[in-house]
């Protein structure tokens, strides 16, 4: 595996997805101390203050269609799996489709882009961009869900001494990539569903109320579980069974404002 370290770019997303359109399609990994554009889902501003881990890995895609957005689901446990290194087990959380929670609040997200480069007049190659942002040192306020960050979780023992637990961004994304590698073969190997189980048993309530909002509607229900392909199943009152294909999901009912 290569990784490509910077001190700052526009974002780790658009650095990998430009080795791609120059021919370089991988596997490699960047990571930056800072993003002066980094972006989440849905085109939001992703704060990207200097301490906290941005990167992206740059892999040739292979598999069906299903099989790329799927892909969100393996980078979610690969996190959890690395977390686990500096937190309590019981403390994390996957929150539908691609954040990872401390304590019920979030502390890492996922975006995902894909593209293809042409390599002649008959053939192209097709690539998957996986980023993630680790909130390690601090956090935003003000955000739609609340948030939080790695080190407000360990305690002060293990961060102080000879061998503290948190060594900083570097050591977490070689924990990172060796458990994203892992689930990726899963995916690959034997498809979604031994995916989609363990995703489920780290979920955040699931079972459990949510409110759904999508560009048009916002409805609550309560979410059932995932379907075969990575779907969120959400029953309404009336019955009516969901599947939440992309969306923003809340826990609970939304509060009037």
């Amino acid at each position: 595996m290569r990784f490509i370290e910077l001190n700052r770019v526009d974002s780790t997303n658009a650095e990998a997805k430009r080795l791609a359109e120059q021919g370089d399609f991988g596997p490699l990994w960047v990571r930056a101390d800072t993003q002066s554009a980094g972006r989440g889902r849905r085109g939001r501003a992703w704060t990207s203050e200097p301490g906290n881990l941005f990167c992206s890995g740059l892999y040739l895609h292979e598999g069906n269609t299903h099989q790329l957005a799927q892909l969100s689901f393996a980078a979610s446990l690969a996190l959890a799996d690395t977390l686990e290194h500096y937190v309590p087990r019981h403390l994390i959380g996957l929150k539908w489709p691609n954040d990872v929670l401390l304590g019920g609040r979030k502390t890492a997200g996922i975006l995902l882009e894909s593209g293809h480069t042409q390599l002649g007049v008959a053939h192209h190659q097709k690539w998957i961009v996986v980023g993630i942002g680790v909130n390690l040192t601090h956090h935003p306020d003000g955000t739609d869900y609340p948030a939080t960050h790695v080190m407000a979780h360990i305690p002060q023992a293990d961060l102080k001494g000879p061998e503290p637990l948190m060594t900083g961004a570097q050591a977490m994304l070689a924990i990172l990539v060796n458990r994203f590698d892992h689930w990726r073969h899963i995916l690959l190997t034997q498809g979604f569903a031994p995916i989609g189980k363990a995703w489920t048993k780290r979920s955040y309530n699931i079972p459990g109320l949510v409110t759904v909002r999508l560009p048009n509607e916002t409805f609550t229900g309560e979410a059932l579980g995932l379907d075969e392909k990575g779907a969120l199943r959400v029953r309404l009152e009336n019955g009516t069974i969901r599947d939440i294909h992309a969306g923003d999901v809340f826990f609970g009912a939304l509060q009037d404002d």
